[in-house]
This record gives structure tokens, sequence and C-alpha cells, in this order.
């Protein structure tokens, strides 16, 4: 059984919490998810079962749209509501338009510093067993990309919003960036993700109603070809196929797939079970080189 599903995560539980639960109620030890999300936090946890946990490096990458909300005023130690307080301040003055230009100021390609209580590692160790210490080490910005982070509501102190941003995004990080932003301190009290690439929170599926299927999964999510979708498929011919699934480059004709250098393909012989994930090498002389960076069926 090789699926992808999409699970609306309940509040309380880690992602490892709800691949544990899978792993007990189906009988398959083989399960993982594409994406962290907090506990606190709900909505969509990707999950990948069976050989599907071999994509979970081409859905991680995909875009996330969240909603959520900012409580403004006050700062905690893990930037978001389960956290200590560590300062509070006053928040009057501000108005939609003074928070519109400061979130408008977190747009684009930005660096951000991860949190203390992260899952990022430093010389082996996740940051957040060093936090649970009392320890604070330095930490390096990585760069991020915020597609969009838009004003919806504010009533005093707190400041709802809608995200869509690049995989590596901290919410809780920006959530507290935005309040020193704006000299008031802030921390991110709601976080609901509401798509991960093409899976969104209404084709979700509550965990308890997946627990229930027990090992008859076919209900739920979807096949690995289709959840790639977003990449076009190639349909291999025999002598192409068997290239594939050895590794070997294969190089076809450009009436083929309109996919330029630097594309993704899906490479499949019947137009429904993934072969392999390919990637066009370079084109030229009516013809495309498409080598496989993932083989999924082997020889």
């Amino acid at each position: 059984m090789d699926r992808v599903l999409a699970i609306d995560k309940p509040s309380g539980l880690t992602s490892h919490d709800v691949v544990s639960r899978l792993r007990r109620s189906t009988g398959v030890r083989r399960i993982g998810h594409a994406g962290t999300l907090d506990p606190a936090a709900t909505g969509v946890l990707v999950i990948l079962i069976g050989k599907a946990t071999r994509l979970s490096q081409f859905i991680v990458d995909t875009e996330k749209e969240y909603r959520g909300s900012i409580v403004l005023g006050t700062s905690t130690d893990t930037h978001d509501a389960e956290g200590s307080v560590l300062s509070e301040r006053p928040v009057e003055g501000l108005d939609e338009r003074r928070l519109r230009r400061a979130m408008n100021e977190f747009t684009g390609r930005i660096e951000q510093v991860p949190p203390m209580t992260s899952a990022v590692k430093r010389d082996g160790r996740p940051l957040y067993e060093l936090a649970r210490k009392g320890v604070v080490v330095e930490r390096k910005p990585r760069p991020i990309t915020i597609h969009s982070f838009e004003f919806l509501r504010y009533e005093e102190p707190r400041l709802e919003f809608a995200l869509v941003c690049s995989k590596g995004t901290y919410v809780r990080r920006l959530a507290h960036d935005l309040g020193e932003r704006l000299g008031t301190g802030a921390h991110l009290a709601e976080l609901v993700r509401t798509r991960v690439g093409r899976f969104s929170l209404e084709q979700a599926s509550p965990l308890s109603e997946v627990e229930d299927l027990k090992s008859d999964l076919t209900e739920v999510g979807l096949t690995m070809f289709d959840a790639l979708s977003r990449w076009p498929a190639l349909l291999l011919h025999d002598e192409e196929a068997e290239s594939v699934v050895f590794g070997g480059s294969i190089r076809v004709e450009d009436d083929r797939t309109a996919a330029g250098p630097g594309d993704h393909l899906r490479l499949t012989e019947d137009g429904r079970q993934l072969l392999a994930v390919g990637r066009v090498e370079g084109a030229e002389r009516g013809g495309k080189d498409i080598r496989p960076v993932k083989v999924f069926e082997t020889p």
C-alpha cells in the first residue's frame, strides 16, 4: 500500500504522534510525514505510506499556506502561546495601515533565524533539547520566501493573518519578528495550516476517521503518481523504462514533452504508476536528455 494523504492534525499532537497512531491502527510500519507541524497547530499534515515515504523531499519543497492570529504586546520564550512570558509592552496607536506596512516588510526573500525551540540540529542535537536545559546557542539565519503575509483583521491586541510561504519558514518566529519591528513584542496565538502544495484542508481527513479505516486506506489520499500532479507526465516506451529502472538517462524528442531544462517529470509506463521522478538535464538538436533522480520500481 503506497499512498499519500492529508490529515487534519488536531491540536496537542506532534507530527510523530500522528505517525505513531497510524502505524498502530494500520499495522503498517513504513509511514512518515512531509513537513513537521507544531503540536499546538492544526491543519494539513501530509502523511506518506509505503514507498511514498520516498516522495518526502518533493512534497516538503512545495508552498505552505496558513491562517492564524498573533497577540501583540506579549513576547514569550517559544514565540507562541505555549511559552513563558518574557515581556509585556503597550500596543496603543496601532492601526490597519501601520500593521499592513510592517507585514509587507517581511514579504519576498528574507533571512530568518530559527527559534531555539525548533528541530534544527546543532552538532547532531535538536535545538529544542538544548532549550529545555536552558542553553541558548547562536543560530545562523536561513533564507526563506514569504510569498504573501496578509492582514485580515485587528482587534487589539489580536491580529489575524493569512500567509503563503516556502519550506523552512517558522511562523512563530515571523510573529515574534513582526512584534519586534512594531516595537510591541508579539507571539503566535493560533495557527492552522490550510495547504501543503496541492493538499488543501478541504481535502484533509480527520485523524480518527483514518484510524477507523485500519489497513484499507484506498478510500483516502492519492497514489504516488497523482500526488505529484503539478509535474507533467512522460509515457515511456519499453526500452526507455528499462533504462530508467537501472538509473540510466534517456533522450526523447521535443514534441513528447514541453518540460525544459531543470524541470521535473513523472516517468511512467502506463499513465497510472510512478516508475521514477526524472529531471530534464539538457535540450538541444530537437531532443531532451532526461535523468532519473529517484526510481520507485526495481528491475
